[in-house]
C-alpha cells in the first residue's frame, strides 16, 4: 500500500499502476491521476462511495447495489449522483435482503458489475473517494475485480467513521481515557446526529453514500481548516 512520503506515494503508485494494468477501464482511472496530497480541502474533488453486498466476507460474498456522490467542502452534486443494482457472482442470502431490502427478483435480470464498470471507474477517477467505515468499499471492490479481470484496484480513501473516532477519542479527558471510557457511536446515523444532519433511511446505497458526504462536510467545518491538506484525512 502506499505510504505518503515514500517512494510509493499515492501519485507515484497510480503512474505505476496505470503501466501495469492490462484492463483499459482501469487504465483510463488510473492515468486519471490522484489529487496531490498537499491539495487543501478547500480545492479536494471527493466522491461518496457506498456499497450494500450479500454478506460482509469480501472473500465469499459480492456487491449487489453501488451508490456515490460526487461533492466538495460546500456542496454535494445530487445531478451527478448515480446508484445501481446489480446482479452478484454469489448468492444474496436473506439475511442480507432484510438489511438492505434488494430482492431477488430486483437483481435477476441486473448487469454485472462488469457491464457498468467503466462508467463507474469514470465517476471516481481523479476525485478522492469517501466512505463510512473503510472495511467495505476497498476490499469488496478489489476482489471482485480480481474475480472478473484477474487484476484488484488500489486507491485512497477518506474513511469518516476513522475521523469521528479519533474526533470522539480526542474528546475524552485525560481521566476518562485512563479509565478506558467508551466514546459515543460512531455509526453513520449517530455520527450525523451529534452534527444536527437529519436521518435518512440506512442501507440504501445512494442514500448512505449522500449521508457520508455531508457527514464529511460536517466534520470538515466543526474539525478542521479549509487549509487542512487531504493526506491528514486519507488512508
Amino acid at each position: 500500500m502506499a505510504i505518503q512520503g515514500d517512494i510509493l506515494s499515492w501519485p507515484n503508485r497510480f503512474a505505476h499502476l496505470a503501466r501495469q494494468s492490462n484492463d483499459e477501464r482501469l487504465r483510463a482511472f488510473y492515468n486519471a491521476g490522484v489529487q496531490l496530497p498537499d491539495t487543501p480541502v478547500s480545492e479536494a474533488r471527493f466522491v461518496a462511495l457506498d456499497f450494500e453486498t450479500t454478506g460482509l466476507n469480501h472473500e465469499t460474498d459480492d456487491i449487489v447495489s453501488v451508490g456515490l456522490v460526487p461533492f466538495d467542502a460546500r456542496r454535494a452534486y445530487c445531478r451527478d449522483a448515480k446508484h445501481w443494482i446489480l446482479k452478484p457472482a454469489t448468492p444474496l442470502h436473506e439475511e442480507s435482503v432484510v438489511v438492505h431490502q434488494i430482492t431477488h427478483s430486483q437483481v435477476r435480470e441486473a448487469p454485472d458489475l462488469d457491464t457498468i464498470l467503466k462508467e463507474l471507474l469514470a465517476s471516481l477517477a481523479g476525485r478522492v473517494i469517501v466512505v463510512h467505515y473503510r472495511h467495505i468499499e476497498r476490499p469488496f471492490f478489489n476482489q471482485a475485480l480480481m474475480q472478473r479481470l484477474g487484476e484488484g484496484i488500489e486507491f485512497p480513501l477518506i474513511d469518516t467513521m476513522a475521523l469521528e473516532h479519533r474526533i470522539e477519542t480526542n474528546r475524552l479527558t485525560w481521566w476518562q481515557q485512563i479509565k478506558r471510557q467508551s466514546i459515543p457511536s460512531i455509526r453513520l446515523a449517530d455520527s450525523r446526529k451529534r452534527y444536527g444532519l437529519p436521518y435518512y433511511i440506512a442501507h440504501h446505497a445512494l442514500s448512505d453514500a449522500l449521508a457520508t458526504a455531508e457527514l464529511l462536510q460536517a466534520q470538515l467545518q466543526h474539525h478542521y481548516t479549509l487549509q487542512t491538506e487531504i493526506k491528514t484525512l486519507w488512508m
